[in-house]
């Protein structure tokens, strides 16, 4: 008596792609025109061809790569690991050399308050007050961005904020 075959199993083969229809009936016993009309009558297809070559190659790839003389694969996870230390350890650079330019300014900040301004040093005081609220935005702009509070224009905070403009006045209205 014949053993009855396993259709469980030839559809699983079937449907996985790897072998030829004629193959699946040889390894399961069944005739292969048997399959086909099977196959046709119960709409199955043979849709996971290339899931299963993708796998196979991924499996490949990982059996040769792990071998003692070789290195083992990277995976997604390491490299994101990997790539984001990278980011956290520049994020804090600039973090650390913003806050030594803050300082800066703070320090320029506090000079040009308790500086005389005369007629004589009028000019350079303009000029240092330009150059320390110049710094001073860009250190703010700076902090933004590495504190990630800023857009992808390195901006940051309300509107009203973005468009600070500083005129001066010469002594003589002008």
């Amino acid at each position: 008596m014949t053993a009855k075959p396993d259709w469980e199993a030839i559809e699983r083969a079937y449907r996985a792609g790897s072998l030829s229809i004629r193959a699946i009936g040889e390894l399961h016993g069944a005739n292969h025109a048997t399959i086909l009309k099977r196959a046709k009558k119960n709409g199955w297809e043979r849709d996971l061809t290339e899931q299963v070559r993708a796998a196979t190659q991924r499996k490949v790839t990982t059996s040769v790569t792990s071998g003692a003389n070789k290195d083992p694969l990277v995976t997604e996870a390491e490299i994101v690991a990997e790539a984001s230390d990278q980011a956290l350890a520049l994020v804090l650079s600039h973090r650390a050399s913003l806050a030594v330019w803050h300082g800066i300014a703070d320090k320029l900040s506090t000079f040009l308050i308790e500086a005389d301004v005369t007629d004589k040093n009028h000019g350079d005081f303009a000029r240092s007050l330009n150059a320390g609220v110049d710094a001073q935005l860009k250190v703010i702009k700076g902090q933004r961005q590495a504190f990630n509070l800023a857009d992808d224009n390195g901006e940051g905070g309300n509107s009203a904020d973005q468009s600070l403009t500083i005129s001066f006045v010469k002594p003589n209205g002008n």
